[in-house]
């Protein structure tokens, strides 16, 4: 397994700041990460930023077909030549978030691999989760803190982990060390997992209904959810209290203690009243 700060010097390369680059080097970490994501042997795996190939190797060997997407012009010759004696690996030199998924996957299932730039992680995540035919599994390297975001349970819950939570199953592979990465990052970063369901965690009439509301509740997060949700959805006050109302939840709550269950039951509370004729 090359190292990517050799190839980097080789082609005298050097790593942008505002790209998020951070190259995983630690074989062990690498391997860990694969293993993890348990891909069927004809699993068809997207990987978001290959960097310099050292995890596309190790995917070629446990997938069928590999598709590498890369926005950074300057590492292709060094992917390229990294996957030279794989044929089932494609790269595309693209940015993943102006990326048609329609025509790049279509149907067929797939798997997401990717030590994601930090500074973009949760519109990637977006991207995935809101497309008509979602990935069966994602295993993605993030920053720590994102990671812990993502996981979190009511009490503590942000719009990022309502949505991950409303699609997936969200679990912790393993802490990194910023030391198994060159440069080493000023933060410390986590693998996790997440298990997507083949229907959403709640049932709701429109998915684009729940994330209106729950957007809503969270638009004034220090405030009481009937207040966040006057704001939110622009309703009169004493509309969103009767919504919390028929939900059977307190209108005095904040948005992060309530239940995905709950979020479902107010979704289905507004689109009775407002979202159907």
């Amino acid at each position: 397994m090359s190292n990517p700060k050799d190839l980097l010097d080789a082609h005298r390369i050097f790593p942008k700041k505002s790209l998020g680059q951070n190259f995983l080097h630690d074989p062990n970490a690498v391997l860990r990460i694969v293993e993890s994501a348990d891909l069927p042997e004809d699993a068809n795996v997207i990987e978001v930023g290959p960097g310099t190939g050292v995890m596309t190797q190790v995917l070629a060997e446990a997938s069928e077909h590999v598709i590498a997407i890369e926005t950074d012009e300057r590492l292709l010759p060094i992917l390229e030549a990294q996957v030279s004696d794989y044929d089932n690996v494609d790269i595309i030199h693209a940015d993943f978030l102006k990326i048609d998924l329609e025509e790049l996957i279509g149907d067929q299932p797939y798997y997401v691999v990717a030590n994601l730039p930090y500074y973009i992680t949760s519109a990637i995540i977006r991207k995935l989760l809101d497309h008509r035919n979602r990935p069966q599994r994602l295993i993605l390297t993030v920053q720590r803190e994102v990671a812990d975001r993502i996981m979190e349970a009511p009490g503590n819950m942000s719009v990022l982990s309502v949505s991950v939570q409303f699609y997936g199953k969200p679990q912790l592979v393993t802490r990194l060390n910023p030391a198994v990465f060159w440069p080493r990052p000023d933060v410390e970063s986590a693998v996790i997992r997440i298990d997507v369901y083949e229907e959403p965690a709640v049932d709701v009439q429109d998915a684009r209904n729940f994330f209106k509301v729950v957007r809503a509740g969270f638009s004034q997060k220090r405030k009481q959810l009937r207040n966040s949700l006057s704001n939110g959805l622009q309703i009169k006050n004493d509309e969103a209290g009767q919504l919390l109302e028929q939900a059977s939840i307190d209108p005095k709550r904040r948005a992060e203690t309530l239940t995905l269950d709950e979020w479902g039951e107010l979704t289905r509370v507004y689109e009775r009243r407002f979202a159907t004729g």
